[in-house]
C-alpha cells in the first residue's frame, strides 16, 4: 500500500514538473502590412521567431488604406507597414502611430497582361480597347496609377477599381481583364502568370515604403525588433530579392 501511494506521488510530482518554467510562454505580435510585402513578409517570419523564440508572428495584408482605417478604428495591431508616405501619415494624424516611421523600401508600377499579350499592348496608350483594371483612387497603388496617366498624358477607362494590388493582379491572372497596373515586384511574383510591358512614365510615381510600432502596442518590444529586421541587412536583401528598390 506505502509502495502504491509513493508511485502515485512520483507521478503527480512528474506530471507537476513537466509544466514548469521550462515550457517558453508564447506571445503574438500583429503586423499590419501592405498586400504588396506579403511574399517578402512571410519568408522574413521564420527568420524573425527563430531568433525570437516563443513570439508568434501573425500578418494582416490588405491595401494600405484600409489597413490604416482598421487602425483608425481602434483596430488591435503592433507594427505598421504601408505602400506609401500619405497613408502612413493618416494613421500618425489618428495617433494610433507617434514615433518616426522608417522609411525602407521603394516601388514602382508595370503593366501586366495575360500571358502572351494576346492584345498586343505596348504601352499606356494602346489601352483603349483593352479590358483594363487598376487600384482604387484611395489605395497607394491608386494614386501610383493616377500619376503615371497623367504623366503619359492618357486617360484611362478600367472597368473596376481594387481596394488592392493584389486583388488587380488577381483579374488579369484569372482572365477577368486583359491588363491591370501593379508593382513590378508582384508582376515578378506572377512569374509566367502574366505577360510585363514596362511604363517609363512610372517612373514619376515612385512609392516609398513606411513601417512603424503603433503606439498602444502590447508587444512594443518585438514589434521594433520586427522593424529593425525589416531595415536592417537581411530585410533589405530580401526586398531587394523581390525587385524593391532601396529607400
Amino acid at each position: 500500500m506505502i509502495g502504491r501511494v509513493a508511485l502515485g506521488a512520483a507521478l503527480v510530482l512528474v506530471t507537476v514538473s513537466g509544466c514548469g518554467s521550462g515550457d517558453t510562454e508564447q506571445s503574438t505580435l500583429t503586423v499590419f502590412a501592405a498586400a504588396s510585402l506579403k511574399s517578402v513578409f512571410t519568408g522574413l517570419e521564420k527568420d524573425f521567431e527563430t531568433a525570437n523564440p516563443g513570439v508568434d508572428v501573425q500578418f494582416s495584408f490588405a491595401g494600405s488604406s484600409d489597413l490604416a482605417a482598421q487602425l483608425q478604428a481602434g483596430a488591435p495591431a503592433d507594427v505598421f507597414a504601408s505602400a506609401d508616405q500619405p497613408t502612413m501619415d493618416k494613421a500618425v494624424q489618428s495617433g494610433r502611430i507617434t514615433a518616426a516611421p522608417a522609411t525602407f523600401a521603394t516601388n514602382v508600377l508595370t503593366l501586366v497582361t495575360a500571358p502572351g499579350n494576346p492584345k498586343g499592348i505596348n504601352g499606356i496608350n494602346d489601352l483603349a480597347d483593352a479590358t483594363l483594371v487598376v487600384c482604387a483612387p484611395q489605395v497607394p497603388c491608386g494614386r501610383a496609377t493616377k500619376k503615371v496617366a497623367d504623366a503619359a498624358g492618357a486617360t484611362l477607362r478600367p472597368v473596376s477599381e481594387e481596394s488592392s494590388v493584389a486583388d488587380v493582379l488577381t483579374k488579369v491572372t484569372s482572365g477577368q481583364a486583359d491588363a491591370g497596373f501593379v508593382y513590378v515586384t508582384d508582376a515578378s511574383a506572377a512569374g509566367a502568370k502574366v505577360g510585363v510591358v514596362a511604363v517609363p512614365e512610372a517612373s514619376a510615381a515612385v512609392n516609398t515604403y513606411p513601417i512603424a510600432v503603433v503606439a498602444d502596442s502590447k508587444q512594443a518590444a518585438n514589434a521594433q525588433k520586427f522593424s529593425e529586421l525589416v531595415t536592417g541587412p537581411t530585410g533589405r536583401a530580401a526586398l531587394a530579392a523581390a525587385g524593391f528598390g532601396a529607400p
